[in-house]
């Protein structure tokens, strides 16, 4: 082999090392980029207050929020009202996601029951979630059946909607194929509509998990004495605003962990699809 062939060789082997360099550092990098913005607003709040261009009696800095988490872990108080919270939404999750998953494949797949059902559901949903409160009060009472029927509620419209319209909107050309070749009931839904119906499930699965963390704060408020909620209203009747923003920062950081897992354990089911790649 002459010297030429083998510079010929060499080269795109190295330059292939080279791009995979960036690309493996680029993979660690991209999550640390989430963080930009809220340490740049918190670090900023803090030297505001630290240079008295605001005295933080209402929105408290960082260190003093800080501050707020360390004494509710040391008691105990920050990880039993956020299991509690959790517990709450999960089983709420779970509610909502059963009735709206089976309402809307059986909406979207049958004619006679989308002509049914569906008008009376979407006339539901324009109630606001407030409304229910007086209602699930005088039927399920105060305690948890109550709070997680609420949760439950907010959940189940993203879900439904998500899946009746995916189904819906499965291309019939497809749907003409698997009759041509003669597939049954079940292996039409597993085969055709079940994977044309997954992604918009997923992201159906994403806003419901969403609505969920939003309406346990109004379900904490109906005379809980435990949760995330009930550290807001205590804050707010103690007059402590750095105990309501640790429990919405302590919100936000659950919401996303929730978000982070739900998406980690659904992406095996979506490794199919061809999707644009963002760089």
């Amino acid at each position: 082999m002459s010297l030429a062939s083998m510079t010929t060789v060499v080269e795109p082997a190295t330059e292939v090392a080279v791009t995979a360099q960036p690309a493996h550092w680029s993979r660690y990098l991209r999550p640390v980029l989430g963080f930009i913005l809220p340490v740049t607003l918190a670090v900023g709040w803090e030297l505001a207050v630290r240079y008295g261009y605001s005295n933080g009696r209402l929105v408290p800095p960082p260190s003093v929020i800080f501050r707020t988490f360390v004494e509710l872990a040391e008691t105990g108080e920050l990880q039993q009202h956020a299991f509690i919270t959790l517990w709450r939404v999960f089983a709420g999750f779970a509610l909502g996601v059963s009735a709206g998953t089976i309402l809307g494949a059986l909406t979207g797949y049958s004619g006679l029951t989308h002509r049914l059902v569906d008008p009376t559901l979407q006339a539901l949903r324009s109630i606001p979630s407030i409304a229910w409160v007086p209602l699930f009060l005088l039927w399920f009472g105060i305690f948890e059946t109550s709070k997680v029927t609420l949760i439950a509620v907010g959940v189940f419209f993203p879900v439904y909607l998500g899946v009746m319209g995916a189904v819906l909107s499965v291309d019939r050309k497809i749907v003409e194929v698997g009759r041509a070749f003669r597939l049954s009931g079940f292996a039409m839904v597993r085969r055709i509509l079940l994977p044309a119906v997954l992604p918009t499930y997923v992201i159906s699965l994403r806003a419901g998990l969403g609505l969920g963390w939003m309406f346990v704060v109004a379900a904490e408020f109906l005379g809980a004495s435990q949760g995330l909620g009930y550290l807001l209203v205590d804050g707010q009747q103690l007059g402590k605003p750095a105990q309501i923003v640790a429990a919405i920062v302590a919100f936000a950081i659950l919401g996303k962990i929730t978000d982070t897992l739900l998406a980690v354990v659904t992406t095996p089911f979506l490794r199919w699809e061809d999707r644009f790649a963002r760089g």
